[in-house]
């Protein structure tokens, strides 16, 4: 094993309050990065609170511009620049006392794992503009913890650009055996941000990642938007966007196609909006899974509208674990949502890796299914397998218009499969309803 490098920045002092707003059409009107709407169209009597914000980027708004060129970088795609980028967010974060732009001009950098870390003495929102292309090392020995770029501790946040993060996971994705070995050590997640609040990212593609190509912990207002995920569809554990632990999360006007889920909701989650995402390849847009762990926390307000699905393994899935503690995922709407080939469109798999001999302690309820349209390639276009320990409760199936799709079969129609949950069926129902339970 080489040496293990990790670059690092010292904490510094508090950082003064955001002071940004922003207007996000048909969402809700905002004030100081906060806003209140009700989700139009749902049954559910549920008001959630929805926030973002915008940062002010631009040449003329007085930012002091750190150029990671004239801090050593060298765009030629061999040199490891990651001493140069971290010189430069020192300089940006740390050094500044103006509002601050990093920038990373055109050009190939390959760059190691980097931690850029808060609080910084430059007032939010900090901004990164990328309109390079980076590459990531490939030497494992290099990350001393599985992440490739690390944002730690920022209050205000705005990436952007067209740039290209590329974790050249292509090479690596052969040497993933978590799932066959316990003691694996994970591949690096390429963009992870940790307690990073009121942020933006968009404009941005995620190539190739090694494992997530971004990861959400325990952050609070915080914006994807226009961005692009790109990996195989065989490629292990590439989920496009993973959230854990955090809430008032946006995600809109987005491509994903990966291995694995496009938008994985996890633990702990709470007011997430999922709108205008196209999903494919992939696991589809997944609330779960939950319960693997015994401190994985409730989940709810979970909001998927206006997103097309195609050619994934699965559409619209809400997924939980066994195990010797439970909770609760509640309030959860996939509305206005086009199917286009797709192997399981609607599932809840309260089976997800369960032992035999024990039902999931977690309690669904409040779940809408409402205005689905495509195809479905199995017969199993509904599937709703709940917990026997703890019944579904409030699932709604409103307005489900599928069509059989995949090869030729003696039975060519889809089917729903239900057990252990109560169902209210409206509209059009195609496939035809469950029987009453």
């Amino acid at each position: 094993m080489g040496m293990e490098r990790r670059y690092e920045v010292d904490q510094a002092a508090g950082v003064g309050a955001v002071l940004i707003s922003l207007l996000i059409a048909s969402f809700c009107n905002v004030a100081l990065g906060a806003c209140q709407s009700e989700q139009k169209g749902s049954t559910s009597s549920v008001t959630t609170p929805r926030r973002t914000l915008a940062a002010t980027a631009n040449n003329s708004d007085g930012r002091a511009i750190f150029d990671v060129m004239a801090n050593g970088a060298v765009a030629d795609g061999t040199t490891d620049d990651v001493e140069a980028f971290m010189q430069t967010w020192n300089k940006a974060c740390k050094g500044s006392t103006a509002p601050a732009k990093m920038v990373i001009p055109k050009g190939t950098y390959l760059v190691g794992p980097v931690l850029f870390q808060g609080p910084c003495k430059s007032p939010p929102p900090l901004v990164i503009q990328v309109d390079g292309i980076l590459k990531a090392t490939t030497d494992i020995s290099e990350y001393a913890s599985p992440e490739w770029f690390s944002f730690e501790h920022i209050n205000g946040l705005f990436i952007t650009g067209n740039g290209i993060f590329d974790g050249q996971g292509t090479t690596l994705w052969k040497h993933n055996d978590c799932k066959l070995n316990p003691n694996c050590a994970p591949l690096p997640t390429s963009l992870k941000f940790n307690r990073v609040n009121n942020t933006i990212v968009e404009g941005i593609t995620s190539l190739n990642s090694q494992l997530f190509h971004t990861y959400v912990y325990g952050s609070n207002n915080f914006t994807f938007r226009n961005v692009n995920v790109s990996a195989d569809g065989e490629s292990p554990n590439t989920d496009g966007i993973h959230l854990s632990t955090s809430t008032f999360v946006n995600v809109f006007n987005s491509v994903i196609g990966t291995g694995d889920d496009c938008v994985a909701i996890g633990q702990g989650t709470h007011n997430i909006t999922v709108t205008n995402v196209t999903c494919g390849p992939g696991h589809g847009i997944s609330v779960g899974s939950l319960g693997k762990y015994p401190t994985d926390k409730s989940v709810s307000g979970i909001f998927v509208k206006n997103c097309t699905l195609r050619n994934t393994m699965y559409g619209a899935r809400i997924k939980t674990w066994s195990g010797r503690t439970g909770g609760e995922a509640t309030t959860i709407v996939y509305e206005d949502i086009t199917i286009d080939n797709v192997k399981n469109p609607i599932i809840i798999d309260q089976d997800y890796g369960r032992s035999k001999q024990q039902q999931s302690k977690w309690k669904i309820t409040d779940v809408h299914f409402k205005n689905f349209k495509g195809s479905s390639v199995t017969n199993a276009a509904v599937t709703i397998a709940c917990s026997a320990a703890f019944p579904c409760d409030g699932v709604e199936l409103k307005d489900i218009n599928l069509s059989y799709a995949g090869p030729k079969a003696k039975n060519p129609t889809v089917v729903s499969t239900c057990s252990n949950a109560k169902i209210t069926h409206l509209g059009i129902q195609n496939p035809p309803a469950c029987k009453p339970q």
